[in-house]
């Protein structure tokens, strides 16, 4: 049965029992005396997204990724491009000179972006949500699609409501009458100040005549509303899933690469691109350890990968890829 968000009135809830821990004392602790390279020891890149090739028309049953950092990608899917949670931001932090630095510049800059059919963001923290971003691509007037009360952020911002649509989990609209975007349901929480959970999370469905792709935003373990996602609309071409900024004290919001996985499976997915890595040190682990646990445990159960250099892309079509940009810093 597809359940939609459940709302209080106030706050959104999830829809299992999901906990964060909040020990501060031990998260400090962790913090200080942890031995592990969570940065980059050395420069990355200068990493350079091919933008004359972004810019040419996308074919009409092509499916191909440009991944620029963190969450945001480029999907150039059957004829139309779709941008997901664009951070450009050098820190993820409401402040400019505090907060999580990139570990690299973003692969191009926002003007040099190709026109885009819709923005679709997943929820509003900060590693997700660029308020300069948002406000540059509105003048462009692409149109956004968010969760509910996401839209609230947007418009504060400036962007007109036209360009704004707001969707609760398993509602779908139609684009052109080819392509079809579903918000879907997501295990996280939302909030941008102390004021925690009054937006809604998703992840999303992007669905064209040819291809399918699944965009994950951020969540935790949630295997059975995956199998329901997988069900109802794959199987997926290719799905995107956080394997990054993980850790026991929260391990229901965030999936790590073994839960990435079991999603991608369950979900129906055929090559997946992990994504919530590699850009800001979110948790206790090191820099790399997401994508080395990930390429050993994909191993294991044959699932493809794509790894792709940042602004590097790729054609679904063309199978698995491993860049190995991480192990090799300052190659571009």
């Amino acid at each position: 049965m597809k359940t939609p968000s459940q709302f209080t009135g106030k706050k959104y809830l999830n829809t299992v029992v999901t906990g964060m821990s909040m020990d501060y004392g031990r998260m400090l602790s962790r913090w200080l005396r942890g031995t592990e390279e969570r940065e980059p020891k050395a420069p990355l890149g200068p990493f350079r997204a091919d933008v004359a090739a972004l810019a040419e028309p996308v074919p009409a049953a092509t499916l191909r990724v440009t991944w620029f950092g963190h969450s945001s990608t480029l999907i150039e899917l059957d004829g139309k491009r779709f941008l997901t949670d664009p951070v450009w931001r050098l820190r993820a932090s409401p402040l400019a000179v505090v907060g999580p630095k990139r570990f690299f510049p973003a692969p191009l800059q926002l003007a040099e972006l190709p026109p885009l059919d819709a923005v679709i963001l997943s929820h509003d923290h900060y590693d997700h949500l660029d308020k300069d971003a948002i406000r540059a691509l509105s003048r462009t007037g692409v149109p956004f699609f968010c969760p509910l009360g996401v839209g609230g952020h947007l418009r504060r911002w400036g962007v007109p409501a036209s360009q704004i649509t707001e969707l609760d989990w398993w509602q779908e609209v139609r684009l052109d009458g080819t392509h079809t975007l579903v918000a879907t349901p997501a295990r996280h929480f939302s909030g941008r100040t102390l004021t925690r959970d009054n937006t809604l999370w998703a992840s999303w469905c992007l669905l064209g005549p040819t291809h399918r792709a699944f965009f994950g935003g951020d969540s935790g373990p949630y295997e059975s509303a995956f199998r329901e996602i997988g069900a109802a609309y794959g199987p997926f071409d290719l799905t995107m899933l956080e394997i990054g900024a993980y850790d026991e004290l929260w391990a229901d919001i965030h999936m790590g690469p073994d839960h990435a996985l079991a999603a991608h499976q369950a979900l129906g997915g055929q090559l997946l691109l992990p994504l919530h890595w590699g850009t800001f040190n979110l948790a206790f682990h090191g820099w790399t350890e997401p994508v080395e646990r990930l390429l050993q445990a994909a191993a294991a159960l044959q699932v493809p990968l794509v790894l792709p250099r940042p602004g590097q892309r790729v054609t679904v079509a063309e199978g698995a890829l491993n860049s190995q940009w991480w192990r090799n810093p300052l190659s571009s």
